[in-house]
């Protein structure tokens, strides 16, 4: 396992995040993950960084929720202030110890702490796209018993359905991660000609304009693993309905068969077959009810839902659409403290019409 870590902090280090000489970089994460981090820590001080961690204990988040005043759940850490203000670099390894902590948490308390984190998010958004003063950040997983039990696997399983689904079993997993990245930039390069995106399913009969934003390229870069390609629609330009087919997950809690209606940008109303007050409270945060991102899953590995959206949004064959904080590096102007994706599968039957060509049919494209 030590050289699967080993590979996997050099494809974080110098692919995900490209480190250089005295870049200053926080690394957050649980103690679970204790050996990949001190891979990840020597990597980044062989490249030159100044690399620090921010480590969690079980159940501090429940905790949290269960005892704080109302002053302390509006609370913002001067530190994590700092952080987003001041360091070059950011990396998450998500490394859970119960994947349903906050499950039965007051959606009421989640939503305060969500706002009070909306400037927050705002400086974090426009670092990470500036090109004087840039924010570089990554997100990736590392296996625990907790992950692996919530999507029906066996630790082993699921430390060879993660690892596989970065490229770590290759020989040189960057080569492949560039290779990836050339053949999404041809279909960027395709929609960036496109004004009018309409998305047609089961259940989805959904349009937005992204003329004048930009296509993203997702290659494990922000993500680790990715395959995607997305943008942020013309803010008041989407109109039409549509169900998620997969369950959507926010903060530990699931959310089953979300139906949403659209007009002119803003969802109108919502439904859901389980979680609707969680729905409810989310849509009451400022810019929630808009959307900031409307994307397409490239990444044919990853072909199991797993119930985290760093590997289920890439599904290949998938669609997710974002409601809240657009993505400022493809032009987008939502601001809002939520940025939550949700999927649907099209891969029975869906399509995707480009000014009105038709370019993905059953989860391929087609041109």
């Amino acid at each position: 396992m030590s050289e699967i870590y080993e590979k996997y902090a050099k494809l974080l280090v110098n692919y995900s995040l490209s480190l250089q000489k005295d870049d200053r970089l926080l690394i957050k994460s649980s103690y679970l993950a204790e050996d990949l981090l001190k891979e990840i820590y020597k990597e980044a001080l062989n490249a030159g960084a100044h690399p620090e961690f921010r480590v969690t204990l079980n159940g501090t988040e429940k905790i949290f929720y269960e005892t704080a005043s109302d002053e302390q759940l509006k609370y913002v850490s001067p530190l994590g202030k700092y952080v987003v203000e001041n360091f070059d670099a950011m990396l998450n390894v998500m490394a859970p110890f119960d994947m349903k902590e906050l499950q039965d948490v007051d959606p009421a308390k989640k939503q305060k702490t969500s706002i009070a984190m909306t400037d927050l998010m705002k400086t974090f958004f426009q670092r990470s796209v500036s090109v004087d003063d840039k924010l570089k950040w990554s997100l990736c997983v590392f296996p625990t018993e907790a992950a692996a039990a919530e999507c029906g696997m066996s630790l082993a399983e699921y430390e060879e359905f993660v690892y596989s689904a970065c490229f770590l079993n290759d020989d040189d997993p960057i080569a492949r991660w560039c290779e990836l990245r050339d053949k999404q930039q041809r279909i960027v390069d395709m929609l960036s000609s496109k004004n009018e995106i309409r998305y047609l399913g089961k259940d989805i009969d959904i349009s937005f304009s992204a003329k004048g934003r930009k296509w993203i390229n997702s290659a494990g870069e922000n993500n680790m693993p990715s395959g995607e390609v997305f943008t942020s629609p013309v803010e008041d330009s989407v109109n039409g309905k549509v169900r998620f087919s997969f369950p959507g997950i926010y903060m530990g809690q699931e959310v089953e068969d979300i139906s949403l209606e659209v007009k002119n940008g803003e969802v109108v109303s919502w439904d859901a077959k389980s979680g609707k007050e969680l729905l409810d409270s989310i849509f009451e945060i400022p810019g929630a009810r808009n959307f900031g991102e409307a994307a397409i899953g490239t990444n044919k590995g990853i072909n199991k839902f797993t119930k985290n959206m760093l590997f289920d949004e890439k599904m290949g064959g998938t669609i997710h659409m974002a409601i809240g904080a657009a993505i400022p590096e493809a032009g987008g102007l939502n601001e809002s403290a939520i940025h939550w994706d949700m999927l649907a599968d099209m891969s029975d039957g869906g399509e995707i019409y480009a000014d009105g060509e038709l370019i993905y049919k059953n989860g391929e494209f087609i041109v």
